[in-house]
């Protein structure tokens, strides 16, 4: 974007602290409690400027942290979903609003939903929930599958008992599902069973298969895909301590490795010394004892007895 890499990296650091994420959430949290506040017709129309600044500035803020973001991290900022969720959430709030469309006024309600990206808790189970998601596929499909099933029995066995829960298929299914929340269902049961004594089998049933089987496998889909994200997230974050702890070490070998070099290239001089004098001190003893040897006479008294006896 323009900016030298040391200013960009300074950037990068005040963008990623906890200090910058903090003041964002706080701006959300604000957020928040304005457009609450302003639901209210009384301080509507009493503070109605005070809002608007409000407004105004928090949606400043926004945008500027959206420019920093996207400064800071370039083309990663557009590979990352979340960026894009906050990124189409602020866009939409910047739409001016006019008659014709003032429902986009209400996008501005969308902007606490920031807090789901912004908060790391709550986006590691907003994953999870997209993770889940073909898991759940098919554990919906069979709580549907149930559903539909009973209503069709139930639409069969109990029209003339009671007309008002089963008289058609919709109403059958309303009814069903209205069991399958465990809500009231004891008075539908009790209006089908004073005509149909029976009538407990058949909810007893369906109850058990959906409320405790159905739903609970649905709700161990989405732990099993929230402990997966987990798992990722630690493994992720182990990763990048590993690797800091590496660069931490190869450093250190470097600076040893160094020492070392610089101490083998000071030692072969010293080495390289040695040897000469040690050489040139042997040259200087055969030499010497040469002389020692020649002034003691040795050599030419053996050169006289040699020729005595050649005599």
């Amino acid at each position: 974007m323009g900016l030298p890499v040391f200013h960009r990296e300074r950037l990068r650091v005040f963008v990623d602290s906890q200090v910058f994420q903090r003041a964002v959430i706080a701006v959300i949290a604000l957020n928040g409690i304005a457009l609450g506040l302003e639901t209210s017709p009384e301080l509507a129309d009493g503070h109605a400027t005070t809002f608007l600044v409000i407004d105004r500035v928090i949606l400043a803020v926004f945008v500027v942290e959206i420019i920093l973001r996207i400064v800071v991290h370039g083309k990663a900022f557009f590979r990352d979903p979340w960026s894009w969720f906050d990124l189409i959430i602020v866009g939409m709030a910047l739409v001016p609003a006019s008659e014709s469309v003032s429902i986009l006024r209400l996008f501005r309600f969308l902007r606490v939903l920031r807090l789901i990206s912004v908060v790391p808790g709550m986006r590691r189970v907003v994953s999870a929930l997209f993770a889940a998601l073909p898991g759940l596929a098919s554990a919906v499909v069979l709580l549907l599958l149930s559903l539909y099933t009973a209503s069709v029995i139930g639409e069969q066995l109990f029209r003339e008992a009671a007309p008002q829960y089963f008289g058609d298929l919709g109403r059958s299914l309303f009814t069903m599902f209205t069991v399958l929340t465990v809500e009231n269902w004891p008075q539908v049961a009790e209006d089908v069973m004073a005509k149909e004594p029976l009538a407990w089998i058949f909810f007893a049933t369906f109850i058990v298969i959906t409320a405790f089987f159905v739903l609970n496998l649905l709700i161990g889909v989405i732990v099993s895909a929230m402990e997966a994200e987990v798992n990722a997230q630690r493994w992720k974050e182990d990763q990048e301590l590993e690797l800091e702890q590496h660069i931490v070490v190869m450093n250190e070998i470097r600076a040893l490795s160094e020492k070392v070099d610089r101490l083998a290239a000071a030692l072969p001089v010293s080495a390289d010394a040695r040897p000469g004098q040690v050489g040139a001190s042997s040259g200087r003893d055969r030499c010497t004892c040469g002389h020692d040897r020649l002034r003691g006479g040795e050599a030419p008294q053996a050169e006289a007895d040699d020729r005595r006896q050649g005599g």
